[in-house]
């Protein structure tokens, strides 16, 4: 749920929530038997110093992460862009992983978060590869892909930021991206709810009432991106759903 855009938001879901497993004690096996032991120390760091904070349910779940480190060492991406970054985490997992000359636009309109996790990044010596936009991410596609350079320029984008504009964002990066480069969206099963409209979590707390709020519009993403016949497309229960999408045409 990463880079979503409302300040303030308050609750006590703790990172362990965001899986969908219906055993919390076999999630928690997966994190700490090959999520954890393999976490780079500077994301552990991140991971670590986001748990505090009113809106940590926010930021990429670390399962969810390595997947991503996975996806891009396979295409050999070296530029990205990400919608969404929050404190950095799923940001400084694709830094890691890009090579030394390997580039990441990065757009979020909340810079406040990201200085959470800025300390980090420079230690690991990674900043230079980013380059974060402040600003909603719509005009900066927009802008983006006023360069015919632009189109097809891309390996691979990761999407973790307000739901109603998954779709908007879709089509812009079925131009950036590259055929054969990959678009991962997050939080695509959405604690369940596109299943089950009931969410096991106190319908008095701000992230119910957000989930509720966005249930459909997930689930209209879903569809959409099914039914797109310009990508080959894998949805996975992880994190809190990742779906993968390989540009074809």
């Amino acid at each position: 749920m990463e880079g979503a855009s409302k300040p303030g938001t308050t609750t006590e879901i703790t990172q362990t929530t965001k899986g969908l497993l219906e055993s919390q004690e076999l999630y928690q096996y997966i994190l700490e038997t090959s999520v954890y032991p393999r976490e780079p120390e500077p994301l552990k760091e991140i991971r670590e110093a986001t748990a505090n904070h009113p809106r940590n349910f926010l930021a990429t779940a670390p399962d969810g992460g390595q997947l991503m480190a996975l996806l891009l060492n396979l295409i050999h991406a070296k530029k990205t862009i990400e919608i969404g970054v929050f404190t950095g985490y799923s940001l400084l997992q694709t830094a890691l992983v890009l090579p030394e000359d390997g580039k990441i636009i990065a757009i979020d309109p909340d810079r406040e978060a990201y200085e959470i996790g800025l300390p980090i990044i420079r230690k690991a010596g990674v900043e230079h590869k980013i380059d974060l936009i402040e600003s909603p991410a719509l005009p900066i596609l927009d802008k983006i892909l006023q360069d015919p350079k632009s189109e097809s320029s891309f390996d691979f984008a990761y999407v973790d930021a307000d739901k109603d504009n998954y779709m908007n964002y879709h089509e812009r990066l079925m131009k950036l991206v590259k055929v054969g480069g990959l678009i991962v969206y997050d939080n695509t099963l959405w604690q369940g709810t596109v299943a089950n409209s009931k969410p096991s979590l106190p319908e008095t707390s701000i992230l119910s009432q957000l989930i509720f709020s966005k249930v459909e519009i997930v689930k209209e993403t879903n569809k959409a991106l099914a039914a797109d016949s310009r990508i080959q497309m894998s949805q996975l229960p992880v994190a809190d759903g990742v779906t993968i999408c390989m540009r074809l045409y």
